[in-house]
């Protein structure tokens, strides 16, 4: 296929878009304290962050994954009198702004919340500013790409293969298992790579729901945000490692979502 040149008018500003998103990431590369790097990757706050985020990254993608398959299976196999309205608002989280998300959450599940108080009065348990509740603050703000990613590739698989294994005698639940998951198995694996990834970067929920405590709900982003008022070499490399984390993400998701060359 023969290439066109770009018009004058579309090539300038595409340039200035893509330096407008480049540059920022240039300038964290340009400042970060490479001959010092090792030393900071080992400092206790930095591996404290980051065995945090990572822990709590990686429990809140599990708990999406239970609750979020389920659920963009039934968006995508089953038809119900307010689909629309379902889905729509399972999608409400991705342009909440997060720090409301953290309020609606602490409006819930606060000790004086719709389930929170029910659950500190009848079992002692308290979910604000706890490990609990930064996994919490994390799935809340995930799951939809999970759920997106999911039911998108429910709707593109041929339901031939599950109608068959009904008309063989398997039922609802074996057919799920054993047919619809692996069908949908690189849809499920990369709807969770991107909800990790977005669990990983959660800020603003995060705080305002489990609060900025070291070791206990204090995960990279919110290290990063408070480094920068006493530490800017400690926030670039924080910054750093969740930009390297990102392009990992992008790279092994490269030929699902974005289109080849």
């Amino acid at each position: 296929m023969r290439r066109r040149r770009a018009p004058l008018a579309l090539a300038v500003p595409a340039v200035l878009g893509l330096l407008f998103l480049v540059l920022p990431l240039v300038g964290l590369l340009y400042r970060a304290p490479w001959s010092t790097l090792p030393e900071r990757l080992t400092e206790p706050g930095i591996l404290s962050a980051l065995r945090l985020s990572l822990l709590t990254a990686t429990i809140a993608t599990l708990v999406c994954l239970v609750l979020g398959v389920p659920l963009a299976w039934l968006l995508a196999r089953v038809s119900f009198p307010g689909r629309r309205l379902v889905r729509a608002l399972v999608t409400v989280p991705l342009v909440l702004p997060p720090v409301v998300g953290g309020v609606a959450l602490l409006l819930v599940f606060g000790r004086r919340g719709l389930i929170g108080e029910w659950l500190d009065s009848t079992f002692g348990i308290t979910l604000p500013f706890t490990t609990a509740g930064v996994v919490i603050a994390e799935a809340f703000v995930a799951m939809p790409f999970l759920i997106i990613a999911v039911e998108g590739a429910l709707r593109g698989a041929d339901a031939r293969y599950e109608e068959a294994a009904a008309t063989l005698g398997a039922g609802r639940w074996t057919t799920f298992t054993h047919v619809t998951l692996p069908l949908v198995a690189p849809g499920v694996a990369a709807g969770a790579v991107l909800c990790w990834a977005r669990a990983l970067g959660e800020f603003g929920a995060t705080i305002t729901f489990a609060g900025n405590f070291p070791g206990k709900t204090q995960t990279m982003p919110l290290a990063v945000y408070l480094a920068l008022e006493t530490d800017l070499e400690a926030a670039i490399v924080l910054s750093l490692l969740l930009l390297i984390v990102s392009v990992a993400i992008l790279a092994s998701l490269r030929d699902k979502w974005i289109s080849s060359a």
